[in-house]
C-alpha cells in the first residue's frame, strides 16, 4: 500500500516563519527603545552605532546573527554592542512563538501578538529611563479595545471596563499616595499601563495583573537590594546638550513646571512598569493553567477572561 508522506510540515514552516517575524520585530522594537525616549524618529535615519554614528549595512543589520559575527562590537570603532538587542529579538520571537501556542491561528493571536509588541519596548524603556510613554500607552489602550470588537459585544465590554476601572483605580491610589506622603507614591505612568493591559485582558484580569506584580515586585526588589543593593535600576545618565523641550518625567504625566525634571530614582525605587508587563504576559499565556488550579471565585476575578 502506497502511502504518501508530505515533504514538509506546513504548520512547522508557518511556526517557523512566526520566528522569523518575531525576530525582525524585535529588531524594530530595539529602534523605538533607543529612539523613542528622546523623541527621536523610528524611522530614519538608517540604524546606527549609537557610539561612533557608523550607519549599519544590511548585513549587519541581521537579528541576532550580525550580533554573533560581529561579536557584540561595531564594525568601525569596536564599541561594544548591548547585549539588550539579540536579547530583544529572542524575547520578542520566544513569545511570539508562545504566544502561537496558546492561541493557535486564531483571532485571539492577533490580539496576543499585538500586547507582546507594545509591551516590550515598555518595559525597557521603563527599566532604563522611568517613564512609560503616551506614544505607546494611549494607542496600545486604542487598539486593545479595537481588536475585541470582532469577538463580540462581552469581549468589548470587558476592554472597556479593564481600561477605565484600571485608569481609575491607580489614579485613586496615586491620589491617596500624595495627600498621605506628600510626594507621588506611584508612577503616574502606571494607570496608562493598567488601563491598556485591562483593555487587552478585561477587568476581570486587573486584580490578578496588581497582585502578581506587586509580590513579583516585591520579591525581585528585594533580591536586588541583596545582592546590588539597591532595588530599581541605575538612573540614566544625562546627555549632552539636553534638548530645550521637556522630557517626561518618571512614569508620570507631562509636566507642566520643572519641580520633577530633575528626579532620579533612589536606591529602593523600583519601577512598576515592568513588574505589570511580566504579570501581563503570564495571565496571558497561563491563565488556563492558572484558572484549573484556583477555586472557581479566584480564577473568575483573578485570572479574567483568559
Amino acid at each position: 500500500m502506497n502511502v504518501s508522506v508530505p515533504l514538509f510540515d506546513l504548520n512547522l514552516v508557518f511556526s517557523a516563519g512566526l520566528a522569523v517575524l518575531g525576530l525582525i520585530v524585535g529588531s524594530f522594537l530595539n529602534v523605538v527603545i533607543v529612539r523613542l525616549p528622546h523623541e527621536q524618529s523610528i524611522v530614519r535615519p538608517r540604524s546606527r552605532c549609537p557610539s561612533c554614528g557608523h550607519q549599519l549595512a544590511w548585513f549587519e543589520n541581521i537579528p541576532v546573527a550580525s550580533w554573533l559575527f560581529l561579536r557584540g562590537r561595531c564594525s568601525s570603532c569596536q564599541a561594544r554592542i548591548s547585549w539588550r538587542y539579540p536579547a530583544v529579538e529572542l524575547i520578542t520571537a520566544v513569545l511570539f512563538l508562545a504566544s502561537l501556542y496558546r492561541y493557535g491561528w486564531t483571532w485571539e493571536l492577533v490580539i496576543a501578538l499585538t500586547l507582546v509588541t507594545l509591551l516590550i519596548p515598555l518595559t525597557f524603556i521603563d527599566l532604563e529611563h522611568w517613564i512609560l510613554p503616551f506614544s505607546l500607552t494611549l494607542p496600545g489602550i486604542a487598539f486593545g479595545l479595537l481588536l475585541s470588537v470582532p469577538r463580540g459585544w462581552e469581549h468589548l465590554r470587558a476592554a472597556f471596563l479593564g481600561a477605565v476601572l484600571g485608569f481609575l483605580a491607580f489614579w485613586m491610589l496615586e491620589w491617596v499616595g500624595q495627600r498621605i506622603f506628600k510626594k507621588e507614591a506611584l508612577g503616574g505612568g502606571d494607570k496608562y499601563l493598567l488601563a491598556l493591559l485591562g483593555a487587552f485582558l478585561g477587568h476581570r484580569s486587573l486584580l490578578g495583573l496588581v497582585f502578581l506584580a506587586s509580590i513579583q515586585g516585591a520579591i525581585g526588589g528585594t533580591l536586588l537590594l541583596l545582592v546590588f543593593g539597591r532595588a530599581g535600576p541605575l538612573p540614566a545618565e544625562p546627555k549632552a546638550p539636553v534638548p530645550p523641550a521637556p522630557s517626561p518625567d518618571h512614569n508620570a504625566e507631562q509636566p507642566t513646571g520643572g519641580e520633577e525634571d530633575d528626579w532620579t530614582p533612589g536606591p529602593h525605587n523600583l519601577p512598576f512598569g515592568p513588574w505589570l508587563s511580566l504579570a501581563g504576559i503570564e495571565l496571558m499565556l497561563f491563565g488556563p493553567w492558572l484558572a484549573d488550579r484556583l477555586p472557581f471565585v479566584v480564577a473568575e476575578w483573578f485570572v479574567g477572561s483568559s
